[in-house]
């Protein structure tokens, strides 16, 4: 920040002026001299609410020799002071010559300024509902607290939306589905004074509510199906954490629970696979398999990750801004920093069976015969002997490096290339567990070495092995494996790292939390004590964080907008009252989110009509006053997700492995050394929900990216919706969206045999609604129009829908293809109103 406030008091002290410092001074101390991050690095996190450290950087009675004043007077560009904004006037440098040469004099009663707590860090406090005027419009306590502020604002709440808006409003924000005709008429008919409580149960039992929080979820965990960086190697069995989030959400899983799972599932006393597979939360870091870059570092960085991407998630602080040195707004040390880097430097990466419902006994019963032919021929093509050998020269390689150059390289690839590395070049051979070494041999296989190498014959003989082992394996009936995490014991110390360089390496510390929250409680601190400790009541921030996340989700802002820092540069909650009781309340319910969920959805805010009003163009332009209900685009997933759904295409499979369905040529190409190999999913998996996609971090599919879904290279908190021409040109032309079209069409024209009811099907299948008679009659010369059209171009109708239909003609089924594809590109079809 600018020194300004600094000279304005020292003005008043040098001109004798009456200044109480306690109450005037020191306040204005406790604020950092430096403002940006260069100006951090230089000044190295100077403070001026601290004599010993201001005195470094003032010599008293010598202002001419003090540093502070060399800082204020250069005109040196990254070197003045202050860093950012306009320079000091002359006059506040006067005053602070004046002040140095005076003796720079610090009142001996002046004790270190500590600035009030930010509100943040301040105990959850539940207020009881505020009383509000208008009584009638309450339907729970959420809404006292809305109105409460409305009316402080002499604004009224919007009224309540219809009923199908209502509907298609809350089916996508608990299933991520537009409602189906049957359930909008079913809805309509149903007059019970709790019609709208009962759908929302409905709508919260289904197994489709765990795929539209899963999606959510996973953004913070910024989950991919691949490494990232450079190679960006596909990850096999990365679906199964996914699988987890999803069926942990449908059971509503108490968020407490779910936090300690995710974090230190595998710590838990007698963990079930379950318990273990929940540690994959752990496994989305990205992994550097370049062969150049030094391990040591490329681990350091995905602790980095970890530290950061919990801090974010359940903290909502910005905890990554003090890696390199003290936070520079936030009361987060350098220490604090590496106190909780130091919970996840002892985790290590692992692969464990992970089987689902049904795989165990057929993967049992072919077990056998599968090992037997595999033990044959590797012992036929004597694999373990020269693998043994090809080890021994690994490890020698590795103990003296530099002495020959080809077997370096191998090492490095190695190093780079294979999980758990460090285990098999430290540890011993006789303690790998049968499906470590088989791991090992097949790697061997598929990197033989460069003395092998040199042996042709043996060399192809090697490959032909290769093919054959990969062939008994994919003969074997599927059984599921899952990343997780667990402990090594091996790791006893953490360091701080100066300026956050893995090679500059500081005083030791130990796992613990920020020192401005509450205390870890026990002796043990280990990521179950860090879990524990996030989800316990005197923690502040996780029950806030997550709610305001929440609240966002139903509302497209947070009651806090920056839900990804909670700290003093983010903004202040619009309902703070309201924070906190949906905080208080969240613990209270038993960590339930379905509960909260439910508690959001049926309130009198959030059935508001969405609706924009004059009146508060201006003066709450982004609905900051919940005096509506926003109106939102869909998220990337979903925008697919709807239509394939109102299309009938949609395979509504819950769960499983990733999908890649048909992508525009060229895109996988883009990967590195053309490695990433997209083989487009066939039959009903090609047409899974957007959730099941394949995310490859260097290639992704393009409409996630298109509609703005996050990199997945850190964790996302908050998804920006921007509006493009390429989402228009992705609606309209993409093979998906086309196939889709097509797919309707097909639909209206064998499920409603009535040619003038027809244009209401279709509105009803996509809209949820009938068409008003203006849409109606738009619409209806549109289609006599591409009707007429494709009479005369008997080619392009073909082309449209190469199905034949009974009792149409081709330029019947063309013209309502391009009718379907006028529906599927409304802005109301891709939005939420």
């Amino acid at each position: 920040m600018r020194l300004t406030i600094l000279g304005l008091v020292v003005a008043a002290l040098a001109c004798g002026a009456p200044v109480d410092f306690e109450h005037d001074v020191q306040p204005l101390f406790a604020k950092r001299c430096s403002g940006c991050h260069g100006a951090q690095q230089q000044m190295k996190g100077l403070r001026l609410d601290d004599r010993e450290s201001a005195m470094k950087v003032i010599v008293p009675g010598n202002s001419a020799g003090s540093t502070l004043i060399v800082r204020v007077t250069s005109t040196k560009r990254g070197f003045a002071m202050p860093p950012i904004g306009a320079p000091l006037t002359e006059a506040e440098i006067a005053n602070l010559r004046a002040w140095i040469d005076a003796g720079a004099k610090w009142p001996a009663t002046a004790a270190k300024a500590v600035a009030p707590k930010h509100w943040s860090f301040l105990p959850v406090h539940r207020s009881p509902a505020p009383d509000v005027r208008y009584r009638a419009w309450i339907r729970n306590p959420i809404d006292a607290f809305v109105l409460a502020k409305l009316e402080s604002e002499n604004i009224e709440p919007s009224p309540e939306a219809d009923r199908r808006t209502l509907l298609r409003r809350v089916s996508y924000d608990l299933t991520g589905l537009p409602p189906t005709p049957a359930e909008v008429d079913a809805f309509l008919a149903d007059n019970r004074p709790d019609a709208y409580e009962r759908t929302v149960d409905r709508l919260l039992a289904s197994p489709h509510y765990g795929e539209r929080w899963a999606r959510h979820w996973l953004d913070l965990a910024h989950y991919a199906d691949s490494d990232g960086y450079e190679k960006d190697r596909g990850r096999l069995w990365a679906w199964r954490y996914r699988q987890w989030v999803i069926d942990a959400l449908n059971r509503d899983m108490p968020f407490d629970e779910f936090t300690i799972e995710q974090l230190a599932g595998d710590l838990l006393a007698h963990a079930t696979v379950e318990q273990q597979v929940a540690t994959g939360f752990l496994r989305n870091t990205l992994t550097n398999r370049e062969a150049g870059v030094d391990r040591a570092e490329a681990r350091f960085e995905q602790i980095i990750n970890r530290t950061n991407t919990v801090s974010t998630t359940w903290l909502g602080l910005t905890v990554g801004c003090a890696q390199c040195h003290n936070h520079k707004f936030d009361p987060i040390s350098h220490k604090d920093y590496y106190s909780m880097f130091a919970f996840f430097e002892n985790a290590e990466e692992q692969n464990i069976d992970a089987p689902l419902p049904g795989e165990v006994r057929p993967y049992l019963e072919a077990l056998p015969e599968y090992r037997a032919a595999r033990e044959k021929l590797l012992a036929e093509y004597r694999i373990p002997e020269f693998e043994a050998q090809w080890e021994a020269r690994l490890k020698q390689a590795y103990t003296n490096q530099g002495k020959d150059l080809e077997w370096d390289f191998q090492l490095t690839e190695f190093r780079a290339g294979y999980d758990g590395e460090r285990k098999i070049l430290t540890g011993d051979a006789t303690n790998r567990s049968r499906r470590e070494q088989d791991r090992l041999i097949d790697y061997f296989v598929d990197h033989i070495g460069p003395d092998f190498s040199k042996n042709k014959a043996l060399a192809e003989s090697l490959k032909s092995v290769r093919e054959k082992l990969q062939a008994l394996a994919a003969a074997l009936p599927p059984y599921t494996q899952a990343p997780v995490m667990e402990t090594d014991t091996s790791i006893s110390q953490s360091h701080i790292h100066l300026g956050g360089d893995y090679k500059n390496v500081g005083d030791p510390v130990e796992p613990n939390t920020l020192a401005i929250l509450p205390p870890l409680a026990g002796e043990q601190h280990d990521r179950l004590a860090l879990a524990r400790w996030l989800v316990s009541p005197s923690n502040p921030l996780t029950a806030r964080v997550t709610v305001n996340r929440m609240w966002q989700e139903f509302f497209g802002i947070g009651l806090v907008r920056t839900s990804e820092d909670f700290g003093t540069q983010g903004e202040a909650p619009t309902h703070p009252e309201l924070l906190d009781w949906l905080a208080a309340e969240f613990v209270d319910s038993g960590w339930s989110m379905k509960q909260m969920h439910r508690l959001i959805v049926t309130s009198a805010a959030y059935r508001q009509s969405s609706h924009a009003r004059k009146e508060l163009e201006s003066r709450d332009p982004e609905n900051r006053l919940i005096a509506r209900q926003s109106r939102l685009r869909l998220p990337a997933e979903l925008v697919r997700d709807a239509a394939l759904s109102v299309s009938g295409l949609l395979n509504p499979e819950i769960g499983g492995r990733s999908v890649k369905p048909p992508q525009p040529k060229g895109v996988a190409e883009l990967g590195y050394a053309n490695s990433v190999k997209w083989v487009e999913s066939k039959g009903a998996d090609a047409y899974r929900r957007g959730l099941y996609i394949h995310y490859q971090r260097t290639t992704p599919y393009p409409l996630l990216s298109n509609f703005d879904a996050p990199d997945s290279n850190t964790t996302c908190t908050r998804r920006r919706r921007s509006n493009t021409p390429l989402q228009a040109l992705n609606l309209l032309n993409d093979p998906v969206f086309f196939e889709a079209a097509q797919a309707l069409a097909r639909r209206v024209l064998l499920e409603d045999p009535q040619p003038q009811t027809r244009l209401d099907y279709a509105f009803e299948l996509c809209l949820g609604r009938p068409p008003q008679a203006r849409e109606r009659e738009r619409l209806s010369r549109y289609l006599d129009s591409e009707r007429t059209a494709f009479l005369t171009d008997k080619k392009s109708a073909a082309a449209m829908l190469p199905f034949d239909i009974e009792g149409t003609t081709p330029d019947q089924r063309a013209a309502w293809v391009a009718t379907s594809r006028v529906l599927l590109n409304l802005d109301e079809f891709i939005t939420r109103e």
